[in-house]
């Protein structure tokens, strides 16, 4: 996909989908995804395949035993949540490592199983909900690849989202919502997942969802996760806030957050397979 025109202006650049990404995204649109073939793409790819593993065999995902191939990991955890951890090493590899953006990285994975946890739970469409979570805040690293120190000095001084994006429109004449929008959109990610990547600090600040958003409830989940992983106290109020404008229901929605906290504190068995 194009990037909007009037960010290229702005002569940011957005960095091209990886061809292994590109491949698989072709997988998992067919119908019957081929997990033999979605396995082997991955394990083509060296340092892809060996950056997966080490993350599927991390405490994250509590697993009992070592996995020792790509196969094994779709059978322990699914295809979803394999693809979308190789979507999260390829989003990685993508940028040049920086400290700054270890915490992003390490928001980002945990956001995604939380989305898309609560996604399969509720029937959102799991897929668009974990990767939301791991795009979510992708446009800070194309803006701190662009400029190191500038963008660097910016994200220690923004106590919150809200702040950094009026610090990045002055700066750069653009934030980083919107640049984590056009990347998802140039790596073929779907409209509910661009559009959760878009709006993502309005609704977690609590501004009310877009009324021309269509299908919002990745959305939704995108300020469910956010208060699960900076303000657990207030989940009750924030899903009495958004429930409504999904709509969702609000018992299965606060139900559905907590069994997948539970799940990712390890105080419930490892995931099933799916």
């Amino acid at each position: 996909m194009s990037v909007d025109p009037s960010l290229r202006n702005l002569d940011i650049d957005i960095p091209a989908q990886p061809e292994a990404l590109v491949r698989l995204s072709l997988l998992l649109a067919d119908d019957e995804i081929n997990l033999d073939a979605a396995a082997e793409l991955i394990e083509s790819d060296m340092a892809l395949a060996a950056a997966v593993l080490k993350a599927v065999n991390s405490s994250m995902y509590g697993l009992k035993g070592r996995v020792q191939t790509v196969m094994q990991a779709v059978q322990y955890l699914g295809m979803r949540e394999v693809a979308a951890i190789t979507f999260e090493m390829g989003l990685r590899a993508a940028f040049p490592p920086n400290p700054l953006l270890e915490p992003v990285w390490q928001r980002a994975g945990r956001r995604g199983l939380l989305m898309g946890r609560m996604g399969q739970f509720l029937g959102v469409d799991a897929w668009a909900a974990h990767s939301a979570g791991l795009f979510e805040e992708c446009g800070k690293a194309v803006l701190l690849r662009h400029a190191s120190d500038h963008y660097g000095a910016m994200l220690r001084a923004a106590p919150n989202d809200v702040d950094l994006r009026t610090l990045e429109k002055a700066g750069f004449g653009v934030s980083h919502d919107a640049l984590g929008a056009a990347l998802c959109e140039s790596w073929g990610l779907g409209a509910p997942a661009v559009a959760s990547v878009r709006h993502h600090v309005a609704a977690q600040a609590g501004e009310p969802f877009p009324p021309q958003l269509a299908r919002p409830a990745v959305l939704a989940l995108s300020v469910v996760a956010h208060v699960q992983m900076n303000t657990p106290e207030l989940l009750e109020e924030v899903v009495a806030h958004v429930a409504p404008q999904v709509p969702l229901d609000e018992t299965l929605m606060l139900r559905a957050a907590r069994k997948v906290a539970d799940q990712l504190a390890g105080r419930e068995a490892a995931p099933t397979q799916h």
